[in-house]
């Protein structure tokens, strides 16, 4: 194997099927990226127990096609301190050399016999626009949960529904709960297409693999019994499913007559924000509307550390309320919202609580529990 390439491209491409590499792994080739220029292009191909991931890029020259398999973050560290410009990788004999600009480096080959078969891809369901769908897997992945000890609380449900034409994710640590919805298109043929997928990947993976796939164009999304796949612009990545399936959250957003307040969201982000500094632990911020002034207080603390902003807030359904949410949840379930203003439906103290956008209040939504207001 021998081929030239720009150095900016091979790191690219090294980089973003290294993402799949495990950390420590038993199996030594597991760690190993493969090298592929069959057919006058540059293949790069990694994966683990949970997931594979490969890209194809135009390589400036191919003078000897052929495979080899190296350890791919020590490749990715070479990458990242060659110099700019063209770079030329070769094989010779055990060795796989990588030289630019007088800097040469080289990496022992790994056997390639002992390389597992990467996963295809699954059958393709439909598409997705790449920028929508990695915002959707952003907004919803602050709800999903970090105890490994509940697999499917870790992941984020990828509902499909070819009728409808709309893609639902959700994630949910049992303390909030986040859903978004956006267009998606079916693929012509798909035998799912009618009555739709109902799935679990794992948030991290899928976080990974949405901020990896670019901004632009469409995603193909492709799912069979026990894994999902993605496609984008010469990106092909595979992600094992997690067992079980999350709570339903029909029931749980359905609130009975809600008070509804309305929030500048960059005006409370950065109130929650200041007055969290006093909240010690999980010391709750808390929340008091007013329908008489059209404002809302934030106030956290106690004692005589204590913080407090008050905000202009419009309030109907209730002349006066007050809510109280752990500090953190509250900051992750605001950020997670782009819109200029921000729709409250709050039930009262210790009850259910939620949060949408202004103006599209039924394709991003946020459940938060509220907590008992502290004693200032």
């Amino acid at each position: 194997m021998e081929f030239r390439i720009e150095r900016s491209a091979l790191t690219e491409a090294v980089a973003w099927a290294a993402r799949v590499l495990p950390v420590r792994s038993p199996v030594p080739v597991l760690g190993g990226l493969l090298l592929d220029t069959e057919g006058g292009r540059l293949r790069v191909s990694g994966l683990d127990y949970e997931a594979s991931a490969r890209i194809d890029v135009e390589a400036a020259e191919i003078l000897r096609p052929g495979k080899v398999l190296v350890m791919g973050r020590r490749l990715l560290d070479i990458c990242k301190v060659l110099p700019d410009g063209p770079v030329e990788c070769a094989v010779e004999g055990s060795r796989f050399t990588v030289s630019g600009d007088g800097a040469r480096f080289g990496l022992s080959v790994l056997p390639l016999a002992d390389y597992p078969a990467l996963p295809s891809l699954p059958q393709v369901r439909g598409a997705v626009d790449a920028a929508e769908f990695a915002a959707a897997v952003a907004d919803v992945a602050v709800a999903a949960g970090r105890d490994d000890t509940l697999p499917a609380l870790t992941g984020i449900r990828l509902g499909l529904d070819g009728e409808t034409g709309t893609m639902t994710l959700a994630a949910t640590d049992r303390y909030r709960f986040a859903v978004r919805t956006l267009p998606w298109k079916a693929a012509a043929g798909d035998p799912g297409s009618d009555g739709g997928a109902d799935v679990i990947v794992s948030a991290r993976r899928l976080t990974e693999i949405a901020r990896s796939l670019g901004r632009s164009g469409l995603v193909s999304v492709a799912l069979d019994a026990g894994s999902a796949g993605f496609e984008h612009a010469g990106m092909r990545t595979t992600v094992r499913l997690l067992e079980g399936r999350l709570p339903r959250h029909d029931k749980l957003f359905a609130l009975e007559s809600p008070a509804v307040a309305v929030v500048d969201r960059a005006r409370l982000v950065e109130a929650v924000k200041r007055v969290s500094v006093v909240a010690d632990g999980d010391s709750p911020v808390q929340m008091s509307f007013s329908a008489a002034d059209n404002s809302v207080l934030l106030q956290a603390g106690y004692e005589d550390d204590v913080a407090s902003q008050r905000l202009p807030a419009t309030l109907e359904g209730a002349r006066e309320m007050t809510v109280a949410f752990n500090p953190g949840y509250l900051a992750d379930a605001l950020a997670s919202f782009d819109e200029p203003a921000l729709r409250l439906l709050l039930m009262g103290a210790g009850q259910r609580a939620m949060i949408t956008g202004e103006s599209q209040p039924d394709t991003h939504r946020h459940l938060l529990m509220s907590v008992k207001p502290p004693l200032m």
